[in-house]
């Protein structure tokens, strides 16, 4: 009982974090009718800056790293990815009243990864004071790629079979292309290939660095006042998606936690790494999948995989998974 009470006290203990007081104000506002209203210029820098902050440190640490001990988190990112989709097929598509290519679009951005929940994350573990290799962050297109690209080939596989695909042939590195080519992935990317091949530490140090907090609050208000306004089309759709979206979160973490124990256990990944990898497949992606998606999949609902994501998975990861898996490592090592 002791065990249990301190677990939940450590999680109750996480939520005196500004970012996760930002997350529930934005949904506070948004529910009180606030007609406070925040630029979508100022959400895309937010998120430029915040992905640019993760690429530049991820390139600058991958430089020093040892390659061979990302291997096994590399190859455990991508079989999270494309497991999350497989899952999901075995488990919301067999539901009754949910489509199919509704559901393998909701697995698809449940496996894919969201960057505010991934900045959330590294910016509680580090004023936790707890380590992880910085390279950890770039694990994140060796998630997102496959759980997007399995997403649609199946989708496209399915309506290709049964007679109603309108489409040219499915061809996974036109999906992999158009994801790499997304604003979320080729901000990362850029800023892992500037930190691996330049020395932007001066900037990184003097800029980047210094607004990452400011503006990732910026971005859980954006974000809890979305959740809350995206309630209204997650109504409009079957009701296994609200609770998928809410129970699945964390059963995607505790699946990747396991398998970053394991991990652990060979090589010694770092614990704020097994808890990162954890929230990475917590996730669900938030600014690459949603348009990859719309186009991968057009006969699919965007309110049923846009609506579960925004208005109870991003909201359940950041507010329940964070804290859950945090408390959950400092249990387990």
């Amino acid at each position: 009982m002791e065990v249990l009470i301190e677990f939940g006290l450590r999680i109750v203990g996480q939520f005196q974090s500004p970012t996760l007081a930002f997350l529930v104000g934005g949904v506070l506002l948004a529910a009180s009718g606030s007609k406070l209203v925040i630029p979508d210029a100022i959400y895309k820098f937010a998120v430029f800056m915040l992905l640019m902050r993760i690429g530049l440190n991820g390139g600058m640490e991958i430089r020093e790293a040892n390659l061979a001990d990302m291997l096994l988190p590399m190859l455990a990112a991508m079989l999270l990815g494309a497991g999350i989709v497989l899952l999901g097929l075995v488990t919301l598509a067999r539901l009754p009243g949910i489509k199919r290519d509704d559901a393998i679009a909701t697995a698809g951005l449940f496996g894919a990864v969201s960057a505010s929940t991934l900045g959330a994350a590294m910016l509680l573990l580090e004023q936790d004071g707890i380590e992880y290799e910085a390279w950890v962050p770039a694990l994140y297109p060796f998630m997102d790629i496959p759980a997007l690209v399995l997403a649609i080939v199946l989708a496209r596989t399915h309506a290709e079979r049964s007679g109603t695909s309108k489409g040219k042939p499915t061809r996974a590195w036109a999906v992999v292309k158009d994801s790499l080519q997304g604003s979320a992935l080729s901000t990362l990317i850029l800023g892992l290939v500037l930190g691996l091949l330049t020395r932007p530490e001066k900037v990184f140090e003097t800029f980047y660095d210094p607004l990452f907090r400011g503006l990732l609050s910026v971005l859980m208000l954006i974000m809890g006042m979305e959740a809350w306004q995206r309630l209204a089309e997650l109504r409009r759709v079957a009701q296994w998606y609200a609770v998928y979206a809410a129970f699945m979160p964390i059963v995607h973490g505790l699946i990747a936690f396991g398998l970053g124990y394991l991990i652990h256990l060979a090589t010694g990944f770092s614990p704020g790494g097994v808890i990162l990898l954890a929230l990475l497949a917590a996730s669900s992606s938030d600014i690459s999948g949603p348009p990859t998606l719309r186009a991968g999949i057009p006969s699919a609902n965007p309110a049923s995989y846009i609506g579960s994501s925004t208005s109870v998975g991003t909201p359940i990861a950041i507010g329940v998974g964070i804290p859950f898996f945090i408390a959950l490592a400092e249990m387990v090592f």
